[in-house]
């Protein structure tokens, strides 16, 4: 499965791909991310896509990995969560930005999805700006992470 935005392909990676992405990644914090991701995946099969690391791929540039995002499982109450993160080099073209609004209107174009949040550190201006700028508003909550944004298109 692939979802197309101008500039990228945006697709789940293999659980293969996740084993690898974990050997590889040196971060202890996300290495432990990366493989409650894997482990929701092996899980619950047929909700993959709702906890599967996701690549973003340039377009041009096929096999260019710019960065990845995950939903954080999808919720009973039909949230689904999302986490994302650019790779050295990619930051200032908007990537993220276009990802998140094209993933988030996707997602709640799928059966059972009401709802698209994410969170992120107040001290984390980039990324309050990826999701401002991606349709998301403040929700007046507050996460383990820092505030609440939820998606309005």
């Amino acid at each position: 499965m692939k979802v197309e935005s101008k500039r990228l392909c945006l697709y789940p990676i293999s659980d293969d791909d996740m084993r690898e992405l974990i050997a590889n990644e040196k971060d202890a914090d996300m290495k432990q991310a990366y493989g409650e991701m894997l482990q929701g995946c092996l899980d619950s099969p047929d909700n993959r896509i709702w906890n599967a690391v996701w690549f973003m791929e340039l377009k041009e540039r096929p096999g260019v990995i710019v960065g990845d995002f995950c939903f954080k499982g999808l919720w009973d109450d039909g949230c689904v969560e999302i986490g994302y993160g650019l790779r050295e080099g990619f930051c200032g073209h908007g990537y993220m930005t276009e990802a998140v609004k094209t993933i988030s209107k996707w997602a709640l174009s799928q059966t059972g999805v009401t709802r698209v949040e994410a969170e992120t550190d107040e001290q984390n201006f980039a990324s309050a700006n990826v999701l401002i700028n991606a349709g998301f508003r403040l929700t007046g909550e507050c996460g383990e992470e820092g505030p609440r944004y939820v998606y309005r298109g």
